[in-house]
């Protein structure tokens, strides 16, 4: 009898701790999530081709301050993020594309967000303070209100150009790259600024169109919400035609060679086939794999950029 009853005692025991860990585990995923990982890693990629073009080719990075700036920009626009699902959580309760996140569902409170995001978000800037530069804080600090409060609070709500204003926020991980390096802003950290900021627009509308009756829903003012889907595709296909223009600067002005070049035209040529295709007969499918491709378009670009630096040395 004695024994069955200290069997028992260690299976509950047992049970409990695993428990514990699946509890731990779940609560690891959920703040996890608040942090959109694939938008964030999307930032961090683009940060680091920056500081790898921000000093000669044939210098090896120096590996601290490397990975100092990578948890650094990668803290702080997780905090960003986990700001922007704390001040849309009813939004996202709502909407389809959202309506499984962390705070909707009831896996973490708004107070564990807030205090999450703040404790993430300075611990974040205090890397790129003591262990980058200033500079690069400063930058990020900056990133980080332009895309939590002017742009979540404020442009969101008010503005179908928000996308437009607000991608200002989205294009800056490039220049905070070239920043921790050189402790400056130079013309070539602005083209590559340049290039996601005129990617931007196209890579959302896409989304916003095959999206619009949610956004509708919530009472979002996105493009297609309050101008049509005919505007839209337009604007879509203007801006793709600035984002060719940008993105052929590299090459034009000596930052890269002709290896980057013609990975840039062959970018571009199945990006303006996508947009071209979409303008002249729209289907939420063709949005759908529009806005995959854009994602695709984004990461090979500044990857020929890298390969393409280290190529001419």
């Amino acid at each position: 009898m004695i024994v069955e009853l200290n069997e028992n005692k260690r299976e509950s025991k047992m049970s409990n701790h695993v428990s514990t860990i699946q509890n731990i585990g779940l609560s690891f995923k959920s703040f996890f999530s608040l942090c959109k990982p694939r938008v964030t890693s999307l930032i961090v990629f683009t940060a680091i081709i920056g500081m790898y073009l921000a000093k000669p080719a044939e210098l090896p990075m120096y590996w601290p301050l490397l990975i100092a700036t990578t948890i650094g920009i990668a803290f702080a626009s997780g905090a960003a993020a986990a700001f922007n699902c704390l001040i849309e959580h009813k939004i996202d309760a709502i909407m389809a594309r959202t309506r499984a996140r962390a705070i909707p569902t009831g896996q973490v409170s708004s107070t564990q967000t807030t205090i999450f995001a703040t404790i993430l978000g300075g611990t974040g800037l205090a890397i790129l303070y003591f262990y980058v530069n200033p500079l690069t804080m400063w930058l990020t600090f900056a990133t980080f209100v332009g895309y939590a409060v002017i742009y979540t609070v404020f442009l969101k709500p008010a503005t179908p150009m928000n996308i437009v204003i607000g991608g200002a926020s989205g294009a800056m991980p490039p220049i905070l790259g070239w920043a921790a390096v050189n402790n400056t802003v130079s013309p070539e950290s602005l083209i590559m600024f340049l290039i996601i900021f005129a990617w931007t627009p196209p890579h959302f509308w896409a989304l916003a169109l095959y999206r619009r009756e949610e956004y509708a829903k919530v009472g979002m003012p996105m493009l297609p919400v309050t101008h049509g889907e005919a505007f839209t595709l337009l604007h879509i296909l203007l801006y793709t035609i600035i984002l060719v223009a940008v993105s052929l600067m590299p090459y034009g002005l000596g930052m890269s060679g002709l290896l980057y070049l013609v990975s840039a035209i062959i970018l571009n040529v199945i990006f303006m086939a996508y947009v071209i295709g979409l303008y002249r007969k729209y289907s939420d499918d063709l949005a759908k794999r529009t806005f995959k491709y854009s994602i695709i378009y984004l990461t090979l670009l500044f990857a020929a950029l890298l390969i393409d630096h280290y190529w001419m040395f």
